[in-house]
C-alpha cells in the first residue's frame, strides 16, 4: 500500500489497477453528468489538492521503497488544473519518482479548451502521455440530454489537439446510453466521431443507474427507456458496422457488458462483428457475462 491518505471514494480506469492512483483533485470539477453518481457525496466537492501536500506524499512514497513505474493522476478530471499546476505536479513526479514511465489521466473535453497543442507537448514530455476521455456519445443530442456540456465537435476538438500534441487517446462510449429512442443516433454519431478522431484506444461499457434514473429520466423529458441485452448487441452492431479505423485497440470487457469484445480495428472488425451477429441470431451460442457477475 502507498503512503497515501485518499479522500474515498476513488476511481480509476481498469488498465491503471497496478498504477499509483495520486490525487492531485477531489472530484469532478463539472459534476453535472446525468447518469453519472461518481462524485455525489458531500466529502467529493471539486477542490484542488495544494502543491505542498503532493510534493509530500511522493517524497514519502520515494522513501518507503515502493518500485512505482506507472501514475495516474486522480480524480474525475484533473486536466482541469491549469497548466502550471499540472507541470509542477509532473515535475516533482520525475523528481521524486525517476523511475515512472506512464503518467494518465481522465480528461473532459473542456480540459483542454484553453490549453494549446504547445502546452500539451510539453506536459507530454514531462511524462504525461495518456487520456482518459469519456465522451458517452457523438451524437449531441444525446450529449445535452445527459447534461454532459460538450458536443461531437468540442469533443473532437480535445481529441485532436491530443493527438497532435504526441499523447495517446482512450474513449469511453456509454452502450445505451441514448436509450430506446435514440440508440440509433447515439451509435451512428459514435462511430462518426471515433472515424474522425481515430483514437488510440476505444472501450464500450453499458450504462446503468444503481442510484435511479430521476435525473436521467429528466434529461429525456421522462421518455428514456433502457435497452435490453439483444437492444444493446445491435447498438454495439451497428457503431461496428459504421467503424473505419485504422490502428485504434477496441475493448468491449468492462464488468458491465455482457458480451465481452476484444480486436484491433479494422483489422478484426470482421471478427467482431460476426461473434455480435451470433449472439444476436443464434442465443446462447456465445458465452455472455452472467448477471451476477457484472459490475459497475
Amino acid at each position: 500500500m502507498y503512503p497515501i491518505n485518499y479522500i474515498e471514494p476513488v476511481f480509476r480506469p481498469p488498465s491503471e489497477a497496478y498504477s499509483l492512483i495520486l490525487q492531485v483533485t477531489n472530484g469532478c470539477s463539472w459534476n453535472k453528468c446525468t447518469f453519472c453518481d461518481m462524485y455525489t457525496a458531500d466529502q467529493k466537492k471539486f477542490r484542488p489538492k495544494p502543491q505542498a501536500d503532493i510534493d509530500q506524499e511522493l517524497q514519502a512514497i520515494a522513501a518507503s521503497g515502493e518500485r512505482v513505474r506507472r501514475v495516474f493522476l486522480a480524480d474525475g478530471d484533473a486536466v482541469t488544473l491549469s497548466f502550471r499546476r499540472l507541470k509542477a505536479i509532473l515535475e516533482s513526479i520525475q523528481k521524486y519518482l525517476p523511475n515512472v514511465q506512464r503518467v494518465s489521466s481522465y480528461c473532459l473535453p473542456r480540459n483542454l479548451k484553453n490549453k494549446t497543442v504547445e502546452e500539451l507537448t510539453e506536459l507530454r514530455e514531462l511524462g504525461l502521455s495518456l487520456m482518459y476521455v469519456g465522451c458517452e456519445s457523438g451524437d449531441d443530442h444525446v450529449l445535452a440530454a445527459i447534461e454532459k456540456g460538450e458536443t461531437f465537435d468540442s469533443s473532437l476538438e480535445a481529441l485532436k489537439k491530443i493527438k497532435q500534441s504526441g499523447m495517446k487517446s482512450s474513449v469511453m462510449i456509454l452502450n445505451g446510453m441514448g436509450g430506446q429512442r435514440y440508440s440509433e443516433q447515439h451509435a451512428l454519431n459514435s462511430a462518426r466521431l471515433m472515424n474522425e478522431a481515430q483514437p488510440d484506444y476505444l472501450a464500450t461499457l453499458v450504462v446503468s443507474f444503481p442510484m435511479g434514473m430521476q435525473r436521467v429520466q429528466a434529461g429525456f423529458d421522462g421518455q428514456y427507456q433502457e435497452l435490453e441485452k439483444m437492444d444493446l448487441f445491435r447498438e454495439i452492431q451497428m457503431m461496428l458496422e459504421q467503424l473505419e479505423l485504422e490502428k485504434t485497440i477496441f475493448r468491449s470487457d468492462h464488468a458491465s457488458n455482457y458480451l465481452v469484445l476484444k480486436g484491433v480495428l479494422s483489422k478484426d472488425k470482421d471478427k467482431l462483428l460476426q461473434i455480435v451477429n451470433q449472439a444476436i441470431t443464434a442465443p446462447g451460442s456465445v458465452r455472455l457475462r452472467a448477471e451476477s457477475q457484472r459490475g459497475l
